[in-house]
This record gives C-alpha cells, structure tokens and sequence, in this order.
C-alpha cells in the first residue's frame, strides 16, 4: 500500500472518500433508560416550566398520554462519563483522523449540530446509538485555515429497533492558517469608554489612587461606577479611596482572540477587595506577578496602580508581593 505522504492529491481526496458511509465501531446503548430524575435534573437547570416533563399528572393530560422527554435530550441518554469507553484507536474514525493528520490537518473546531426527532421520548425508553462517517466535504479555506468539513450521522434506536431521532454533527479538520508576525513596536492599549459617570475613575487612576463610588446618603460602595445609588435612589455621591488588597474571586485566561495590543495568554480577573468596609465590591483587573497558569481562586492580592502607557493607569491584582 502507498504510504499517505505519498499520495497524489487525487488519490488522498479518494482515499478519504472512502470513509463516508461507514459505521463508528459497534452501536452503542444508553448507560440508563429514559428516566424522570435526568429530566427533572435537566429543565430545572435551564428553568424549563413545561409541565409534561415533570409531572405524571400534566404529562397523562396532554395530548402524549404519559411524562415525556425534553427532544434536545436525544444525546444525553447515550452519554457516557470521562471514564466511559472511546472509539478505539482502530476505527474508521480514527484511521480518517490520521489520513487527515498527514496533511497536517491537526486542529479541530466544531461548526454546528443538527437534530431531526421522529417521536417524543418517556421514561422507560431505552435507546441505542449508531454512528457513522456521513460526508467529507472536499478541501476548503476558512479563516481558521485549509482543511475538510467532516459530518458524523447519529441515530437512534429505541428498544425495538425503531429510528426516534437522528443528529448530524460537524466539524472542520484544518491546517492552521500561518499568523501574521507581530508588529516590533507593541500598539498601545485600546483607552478607555469615558463617560460622565466613570471619569472621575479613570482620572483618579492617573493620579495613581483606586477609589470606590460611595453613596453621600446612606453610605453605600457602589462599582462600578453609576449615577444612582442602587439602595436608597439618592444620586448624590461622595468616594474613598481603596485599601489595595483583595482576593481572587473569579478569573478567565484569554487565549484567543488576540489583540496585538496584549500580552497572551492573559489572564483577566474578578477581585473582590478587602480592606475595611469593601465587602462585596468587586473590580476586573489583569493580574501580575504570577504565570497565567498559577491564578487561583481565593489568591490574596496587593492592587497596584500602573501606568499602561504614556496616558492611562489601570490597577493590576499583583500575587505574591511586588513584581
């Protein structure tokens, strides 16, 4: 057999059409049947009031006859943990995965899903998976970058052999598009969104404090910052200036998009402040001082004011002491 590198262009696109048509390993059952605790699990977290899918009485009542699944629950009946069994490292899947990868089509986005549902699913239904390879688009450029559009079908089967749903899911297999080299000279930050109520911040920043809006009537901290006091209406308002210390209350670390004004991976954090009085206010602020991988949540934190550029000063969550 010809070794993939090898392959004319017409001979891998062949070779890659061959995967479409066949079936991901065996078909798969449901860990559990359809049952009512999942589905009341379910519409409680999203706030789901429909009555059918929790109560007998409404479900007997309507035009089902009997308690029934939410439809978008198609995918969870089959659903195994992070321990469950894969795919294997010898399917269909995986061999298409390696023919893909020797062209350097090594990174993976997901681009949409689609669900067709053939009857209402209740509990007792046991249902039962089939998947197979349903296209492969042919070579495409995206923004992202050169690769193929790879369309999984899952089917699904009740106890009794019948269809009762059925998902198309895409991704794109792609070879990441070369970045642009960034500038020599880094570009300033993007300032900030001025306006009559935040001003008095930014400008006190520059003058190297960090305070916090307080009510002059009832004495309450407010940020950010706003016209009106949230407690008592009043929109006189007076400022104290900030202990500087704080803790990690919550914390993202960006990847992507990036702006060539930032340094990346950057860590963006929610800091809940903790000097006297500040409980309960909070700032987003970068952090410094630590690798973007080291932030926790519950870090104690010095806010420093730094300048940024020639123009602005911003506070800065500085972990384990100055840097």
């Amino acid at each position: 057999m010809t070794a993939t590198g090898e392959l004319s262009d017409a001979q891998f696109d062949e070779l890659l059409q061959s995967f479409v048509g066949m079936e991901i390993g065996p078909p798969k059952p449901g860990p559990d049947e359809v049952n009512a605790p999942m589905i009341r699990h379910l519409v409680e977290t999203l706030g789901d009031t429909n009555p059918v899918y929790v109560s007998q009485a409404a479900g007997a009542a309507s035009v089902h006859g009997r308690l029934v699944a939410p439809p978008t629950m198609l995918q969870a009946w089959v659903m195994t943990g992070i321990e469950g069994p894969g795919r294997g490292g010898d399917s269909p899947y995986e061999q298409m995965n390696e023919l893909l990868f020797s062209r350097g089509f090594t990174s993976v986005v997901a681009t949409n899903c689609e669900q067709t549902y053939v009857r209402y699913l209740h509990p007792g239904d046991r249902i039962t998976m089939r998947t197979v390879i349903d296209s492969i688009s042919p070579q495409k450029t995206t923004a992202l970058g050169t690769g193929h559009f790879v369309t999984t079908r899952q089917d699904y089967y009740d106890a009794d052999g019948e269809l009762v749903g059925s998902m198309l899911f895409r991704i794109i297999r792609f070879r990441p598009a070369a970045r642009p080299v960034a500038p020599a000279t880094r570009p300033p930050r993007p300032g900030p969104a001025l306006t009559h109520d935040n001003a008095f911040w930014f400008e006190a920043l520059n003058a190297g404090k960090l305070l916090i809006q307080r009510c002059a009537e009832c004495g309450r901290l407010r940020n950010p910052p706003g016209p009106m006091c949230p407690a008592c209406t009043s929109t006189r308002w007076d400022t104290v200036e900030a202990a500087g210390t704080g803790r990690i209350h919550s914390f993202v670390v960006v990847h992507y998009p990036q702006v060539p004004s930032f340094e990346y991976p950057l860590p963006v954090a929610l800091v809940e402040l903790t000097g006297p009085g500040e409980e309960g206010i909070r700032m987003v602020m970068n952090t410094a001082g630590v690798d973007p991988g080291d932030v926790r949540i519950d870090q104690e934190v010095t806010i420093e004011v730094r300048p940024v550029d020639e123009s602005t000063r911003l506070p800065f969550a500085v972990i384990g002491g100055h840097s």
